[in-house]
């Protein structure tokens, strides 16, 4: 196993275990068979273990399997802080005293801010008095380390990562999302500030190998490489001196086997210009079935009433390289969740967005189509309670 530096200097091993799919049995966590797959990995030099509050039965599984091996002082847990049911400053103990027990735990190697969306996400906690807290959790020792994971654009992404004194940050990333989410240009504004970046989704929950086309399939297999798709992904990030720690969420001893040997192989840079090649011909041939030929240049940006441009068609293209449930997903995640509306029904028709665009897109006739697509009245229902419950106002006491 290889590792890479925390901002502390501690060795942080570059392949993280992802704790939130461990396999089921019945409705309870297999916890013999996640214990087996854990101590695989922790026998291969993982020292990194990610959780949350939210994943059904993790935390706890995690804390039992780390206790019976007599481990717990050997690895880095990592937690989150669920900040969408904080309602005061009382809610942030609660939660966080929950989870160490739940860990068996007296302190949180990494603790995060779950699932920041927008600036607005962080001022909410703000509010909630988060800054002072986390200063006294980490002059007691409890919390070691204070980042936030992150579902948004770069943007906001950058004014968050500004507005703090973070220890580290958790972005989506991998070879699709270079300019989607917190993108290469938030990747590279944590690493310039001395920030770890902790990478999930790396194979975007699988579909980077199991939802391929035939075509990136042949393509991968033709390589004299005789890597696996798996591992073009991993590689592709693990290449990246930026990337501090990258997470999969494995259930079984082959994918920690294979993982493991890729974490040890893999060397910052070692790509050549014939691996950068391949992977555009793969991409190439993910994207033939997107609608929008839209590269995320933001060129169009900003719009002058607030319209997402990119980021909608993002979500547009993915519902045609993923499925209907995966764009509409992820567009309420990343655009239906910002704090200042960026919906395509604000578009006014302006054109200023065309003028800029590099692809010559006729984006006003597009953001028509995207917007139909993705926000169907049920959407639109449901986006709106989740933007009311995200963003009403807290309470300090």
């Amino acid at each position: 196993m290889q590792y890479r530096k925390d901002k502390s200097g501690n060795d942080l091993s570059m392949l993280g275990y992802g704790c939130m799919r461990f396999t089921k049995k019945g409705s309870s966590i297999d916890i013999d068979k996640a214990e087996k797959e854990i101590m695989a990995a922790f026998n291969a030099g993982v020292n990194y273990y990610d959780t949350a509050y939210i994943y059904p039965g993790s935390e706890a599984a995690l804390g039992e399997i780390l206790e019976r091996n007599g481990i717990r002082d050997k690895v880095n847990i990592a937690t989150k802080l669920p900040q969408y049911l904080i309602k005061n400053s009382k809610g942030l103990d609660k939660y966080f005293e929950e989870e160490l027990s739940r860990l068996r735990t007296d302190h949180v190697d990494y603790y995060l801010m779950h699932h920041l969306t927008d600036v607005g996400v962080w001022e909410k906690l703000k509010d909630a008095g988060i800054e002072e807290w986390v200063k006294d959790k980490k002059e007691s020792g409890k919390i070691r380390n204070i980042g936030f994971s992150y579902h948004g654009n770069s943007d906001n992404f950058i004014k968050i990562l500004e507005d703090f004194d973070w220890d580290f940050c958790q972005v989506q990333y991998n070879y699709l999302d270079e300019v989607t989410q917190a993108g290469v240009k938030g990747v590279k504004a944590a690493a310039a500030k001395g920030i770890p970046v902790i990478i999930m989704e790396p194979l975007r929950g699988g579909k980077l190998v199991n939802m391929l086309p035939e075509k990136a399939k042949k393509v991968f297999s033709e390589s004299p490489r005789g890597w696996t798709p798996a591992e073009w992904a991993f590689r592709w990030l693990y290449n990246q001196p930026e990337i501090t720690v990258v997470l999969s969420g494995m259930n079984s001893l082959q994918m920690v086997e294979e993982n493991c040997k890729t974490a040890s192989e893999m060397e910052a840079g070692s790509f050549t210009e014939d691996d950068f090649k391949l992977l555009e011909e793969v991409k190439a041939a993910i994207k033939e079935k997107e609608k929008v030929g839209c590269t995320g240049c933001r060129y169009c940006m900003p719009c002058p009433k607030g319209v997402d441009i990119p980021g909608t068609f993002a979500c547009y293209n993915t519902m045609f390289t993923e499925g209907k449930r995966a764009g509409r997903f992820q567009f309420a995640q990343t655009v239906g969740l910002a704090k200042e509306p960026p919906f395509a029904s604000q578009c006014v028709q302006c054109g200023k967005c065309e003028q800029h665009c590099p692809q010559s897109i006729p984006i006003r006739e597009k953001l028509k189509e995207a917007d139909k697509a993705l926000r169907p009245l049920r959407y639109k229902v449901g986006i709106s309670i989740a933007r009311k419950y995200f963003f009403r106002k807290k309470k300090k006491k």
